[in-house]
């Protein structure tokens, strides 16, 4: 365990709590102390520039965590054991600090961990890198050659701690209250369309989406019995020109991104007639009045840029004009060009297509019109996109941290003024630029894109989101993308979305729907069983490569009102990280088999559903194999699975009521994330007999552990038939498909 032992520079070495971090500290390095256990740590240079490379000392020989951009839009985890392995654009580090040789009989009181947080300090952005020479370095720019500095002394936040997760937390509290430039994501009001399944159009129908694919689409999930209840209308509603698409001529890869937005109206496919009388319609607002009032939807949002298209304005549209559009093309940092190129990017560099930029005087107006038409026509938010982009064009406009603030301040009053609910989800947003400026935004997406066409993707796509969590999840409910249900991978990433937390749609083409899997997400009112927080990697998770180290099973935990949740995934065989030079240790081999283990203490803070009443034993119930068991919190069971399978398992503290009965629930069984349907259990007595309630909601089989048979059960005041088995002490009890709430009382 850690005393206080404030980060310090020692003969030449930074360090914590008696250990050395990093050894071989150049003498330009400075040390801040923040708190007992923290630090900010930066640098001086001899002259000014708008971008520097600071060394900041030796890591080596210590196991590692480094999210970092591969692209200029998106963030991937890196494992490795010394600086050399941690990649340009690293955005959050984090170290193993082991006491001693980790062993089978080592606990995690041996162990610390280490956090390295670049931040931004004044006008310059910071990230993280290693050399050749296993030197860790930070470096920082404005993206503007006309802002510059020969110092940094904020520029990267340092802390440790016992608990990773703990770790994390507090160090995002700290730097809200430092900066004072985002908010945490526990003090933000959270988008009702979370606990709602949804459908998004873009892999349904990509820019040619329409209203009337769009009603298919809403009527077969409905009369599939798991209705939409959010509809996110993706890229194809808005009235844009592209004059690199020519009618007539070839497609031109990459010349999407050159279209512009001609007006904040809808186009022509959402004006004219809809309704089955085929009545004349004014737009917008009478398609969305429609399906709202047909389907019963909750929310509909719809897609927009964050320059209102990719190539942001029309130059001398009459619905654009007044935004003094201005021709920017893009510059990319040297760090981003150090990883991976992307199309999108490209196509707007070098001249070729270029974005005529919003005038950032403008802003704000444009977010207002726009948002105050889109609710004039019904629509109640919307998911931008493309955020990232301001740190490319920001020469002539301020520093990439000073544009940022100003685009994100202006877009987040336009929600909260024209919007209930802070009804906004952030995408492509996830440079630190963007992450640091969140001060309402509740949702950002994180991951690439899912891939349906692309099977080296799925496993990839898993892995990320739930890294990446560890990082964003403490400034916004991490969001993992849309997905089909009906795909070689639909089960991966539906158990997926039931631990993550998160928001649950796909985009499934009218009619190519996998109901048995929608109905273990979606309830028959179009809910869904959310978990309380973001999905993360179980402790012992947190430096295996779980896609290519080819032994490492991916381990997802988090909580529900009164249980536990792990979902177990092999992610390995099935494709490779980018940016690598090596290939997956498995490849392409579906029957190959990894084993791991499992135990309830995976589950971090399970002692907030535990209470006084625990036995210290968990009630453990695996979804695949439907079979209940009894484990103590630091036991552990084996579990192997070939590539892409995946198990979810419902982790239940046993407690003791009325001093000898042991009861615990699982919830229901039929559901991926069990737990999630159990909203409370309590407990009355009087001298005859002993009564147990638990309250939830949901159709199907509710399941739960106890130690013996009760007497009576009531479902909703009623008596009701139920099963009990003996040998491994399983009580269901079926629950009518159509019922939103139950109260069942057992009786002892």
């Amino acid at each position: 365990m850690f005393v206080n032992g404030t980060p310090v520079l020692k003969d030449g070495n930074l360090r914590i709590n008696g250990k050395d971090a990093l050894t071989g500290v150049p003498g330009n390095v400075v040390v801040t102390p923040f708190t007992n256990t923290s630090a900010f740590v930066g640098a001086t240079a001899t002259s000014a520039d708008s971008r520097h490379v600071f060394k900041l000392g030796v890591i080596q020989d210590v196991r590692l965590l480094s999210l970092f951009r591969f692209t200029i839009w998106w963030m991937i985890p890196r494992m490795g054991n010394s600086a050399s392995d941690i990649p340009i654009e690293t955005q959050m580090l984090l170290l193993e600090a082991s006491e001693k040789e980790k062993g089978p009989t080592s606990d995690d009181a041996s162990t610390s961990y280490i956090l390295f947080l670049p931040v931004l300090d004044g006008e310059f952005r910071s990230s993280l890198q290693g050399n050749s020479s296993n030197e860790l370095e930070f470096c920082i720019e404005s993206g503007n050659p006309d802002i510059v500095t020969s110092e940094s002394l904020r520029a990267v936040f340092v802390n440790f701690g016992d608990n990773p997760f703990d770790l994390v937390k507090e160090s995002m509290k700290m730097l809200e209250t430092h900066l004072g430039t985002f908010s945490i994501r526990e003090t933000k009001q959270l988008p009702g369309m979370l606990d709602w399944f949804g459908w998004c159009t873009w892999d349904a129908f990509y820019q040619e989406v329409n209203p009337q694919g769009i009603k298919d689409g809403l009527k077969s999930l409905s009369e599939g019995g798991t209705p939409a209840k959010f509809l996110i209308i993706d890229d194809g509603w808005q009235d844009t020109t592209n004059e690199f698409q020519i009618e007539g001529e070839p497609f031109a890869e990459g010349s999407q991104f050159g279209g512009r937005l001609a007006s904040i109206k809808e186009n022509n496919k959402f004006r004219g007639t809809t309704g089955d009388d085929q009545k004349e319609t004014s737009g917008l607002k009478d398609f969305v009045l429609d399906i709202k009032k047909n389907f019963c939807l909750k929310y509909v949002y719809v897609w927009h840029a964050l320059m209102g298209y990719w190539g942001g304005l029309v130059l001398n549209s009459s619905g654009t004009k007044m935004y003094n559009p201005e021709m920017k093309y893009p510059v990319q940092s040297p760090g981003n060009l150090a990883n991976m190129r992307d199309l999108s990017i490209d196509c707007m560099e070098m001249e070729k297509y270029g974005i005529r930029a919003i005038d950032p005087d403008k802003i704000s107006q444009f977010y207002d019109d726009l948002h105050k038409y889109l609710v004039s026509q019904g629509v109640d938010g919307v998911k931008v996109d493309v955020q990232n982009i301001l740190e490319t064009i920001c020469s002539g406009l301020g520093s990439r941290v000073s544009l940022t603030r100003q685009f994100q301040q202006a877009l987040e009053e336009s929600i909260a003024t024209n919007f209930k609910d802070n009804s906004i989800i952030c995408c492509m947003a996830q440079n630190t630029d963007s992450i640091f400026h969140s001060k309402r935004s509740a949702i950002t997406r994180a991951s690439d894109d899912y891939y349906p066409k692309n099977p080296r993707t799925q496993t990839l796509h898993i892995a990320a989101v739930a890294f990446n969590s560890i990082f964003l999840g403490e400034v916004v409910v991490p969001d993992w993308d849309m997905f089909y249900s009906q795909h070689c991978a639909a089960e991966f990433h539906a158990v997926a979305r039931a631990v993550g937390g998160c928001g649950v749609y796909v985009s499934d083409k009218p009619g190519k729907h996998d109901f048995k899997i929608l109905k273990r997400l979606v309830l028959a009112d179009g809910s869904v069983l959310r978990a309380k927080y973001p999905g993360r990697p179980s402790r012992d998770c947190l430096f295996n490569d779980p896609v290519m180290d080819g032994k490492s099973l991916l381990k997802i935990w988090n909580l529900n009102k009164c249980t536990g949740v792990i979902g177990v995934f092999n992610c390995q065989g099935a494709g490779s990280w980018p940016c690598t030079e090596k290939e997956s240790s498995v490849q392409e081999n579906v029957d190959s088999v990894i084993s791991g283990k499992v135990s309830p203490a995976d589950v971090e803070y399970l002692e907030e559903v535990s209470g006084k009443q625990w036995t210290g034993d968990c009630a453990v119930f695996s979804f695949n194999t439907g079979s209940l068991f009894r484990l103590a919190k630091a036991e552990s069971f084996g579990i192997a699975l070939k590539v892409m399978q995946c198990d979810v398992f419902t982790v239940s503290p046993i407690k003791v009521y009325n001093q000898k009965i042991q009861f615990a629930p699982i919830g229901l069984t039929n559901m991926y994330n069990s737990g999630g349907a159990v909203e409370s259990v309590d407990l009355t007595n009087d001298s005859s007999s002993c009564k147990i309630h638990i309250k939830g909601r949901g159709g199907g089989s509710f399941g739960a552990y106890s130690s013996t048979k009760p007497s009576s059960i009531l479902l909703n005041s009623k008596n009701e038939e139920f099963k009990f088995s003996a040998e491994d002490n399983l009580l269901t009890v079926t629950i009518p498909p159509t019922t939103s709430s139950w109260d069942i009382t057992l009786c002892y």
